[in-house]
């Protein structure tokens, strides 16, 4: 199905002043943009338009009353220069999770997939060629109706932008078990991708990073026992030759590449658990030296390796290697690439747009 997206072109293309080699972080972005509205009931005007500034009305309702979210992802290019998408459906079905949990409309799956494609065809010049880098792909929405009233917005704004971004870790990372802030409770909005979580987390990740930590590792609400994510990852552990991670309990967030993750290690014949799992129970691990390894899962680190995690007066000591989350991260990035033959079926093709 077809859903007849308008494209208006730029004249001329930034990509040429683009060192690929050195890409700031999180302040460079694509030529263009896709956006759709939603009014009476459905989406409307899906058009791709020069990526430019969004008049907001001050009373927008996501701006008071925080109904917004977003996805992560990425696009690649194979051997052949191909434009390539990593499960993108799966980012379409979070979505509408993360839209029904904040009492916001679902986008079909279908306009979702399609606007990536179009998007990404037309900025196929973007995607850096260097391993380890990508096109970072942001979906989100948000209620731009203006109206001072706690209820659900009537009118939002579905809009998908691109930043070109390089390899998010250089070297493997230290954790700060969080003991005193907590990220998702019971019954809360941790599964949901929802912009209001990740502002919660600004303050204590800095505290950490003052520290000398590089993220926050998330304990549960009610003890500070429970392990929950890692700042924007999922976390896996490496317990006497067996992968354990915490499980989707409403607190955790349903990661795409923690899924693919688990895909692959049972493929490689490991045995994987999903359980509730407490810091206690990975610093005997390490004490008693069955900690083998771990390993962090997101869009937009892809594998991420752990080395330490730092608690109140002391460090529990991981591990200096991770064989298997580097086997993992090689794997996903050949696949990604094509490189190896995708036998998960997980990779969807662009055609390529002419500017």
């Amino acid at each position: 199905m077809s859903h007849n997206i308008s494209i208006t072109k730029i004249e001329n293309s930034k990509v040429d002043a683009l060192d690929f080699d050195n890409i700031p972080l999180g302040t460079t972005f694509t030529d263009h943009m896709f956006i759709c509205d939603y009014e009476n009931g459905e989406w409307t005007n899906p058009k791709i338009v020069p990526m430019g500034m969004i008049p907001t009305h001050p009373a927008a309702m996501a701006l008071h009353y925080g109904q917004a979210i977003f996805e992560g992802m990425k696009a690649y290019k194979d051997t052949e220069g191909n434009p390539m998408l990593f499960r993108p459906e799966q980012n379409a079905k979070r979505l509408n999770k993360s839209a029904d949990r904040m009492g916001m409309p679902n986008v079909p799956e279908a306009l979702f997939v399609e606007g990536l494609k179009e998007l990404v065809g037309l900025e196929h010049n973007w995607i850096p060629p260097k391993e380890g880098s990508a096109l970072y792909l942001r979906p989100f929405m948000y209620a731009d109706e203006p109206f001072i009233g706690m209820r659900a917005a009537t009118h939002y704004k579905f809009i998908i932008m691109a930043s070109p971004a390089g390899p998010f870790f250089s070297k493997r990372i230290k954790l700060w078990a969080e003991k005193q802030y907590i990220r998702a409770a019971q019954g809360g909005t941790g599964e949901a991708k929802a912009a209001g979580n990740y502002a919660a987390a600004i303050r204590p990740t800095e505290l950490a990073k003052a520290k000398g930590y590089d993220q926050v590792l998330w304990l549960d609400a009610a003890e500070h026992t429970y392990i929950q994510e890692v700042g924007t990852m999922n976390i896996f552990f490496k317990v006497n030759g067996e992968f354990i991670t915490p499980e989707l309990d409403g607190s955790v967030l349903h990661g795409i590449t923690r899924a693919s993750v688990i895909e692959m290690l049972k493929a490689m014949n490991y045995n994987v658990t999903e359980r509730k799992i407490t810091i206690d129970e990975i610093k005997k691990a390490s004490q008693n030296e069955t900690l083998e390894e771990a390993f962090g899962t997101g869009t937009a680190v892809g594998i991420a390796y752990i080395q330490d995690i730092g608690l109140e007066g002391e460090t529990i000591h991981v591990s200096d290697e991770s064989p298997v989350g580097l086997e993992i991260n090689d794997t996903l990035n050949a696949i990604k690439t094509g490189q190896l033959e995708d036998k998960f079926g997980w990779m969807t093709k662009v055609e390529k747009q002419l500017v």
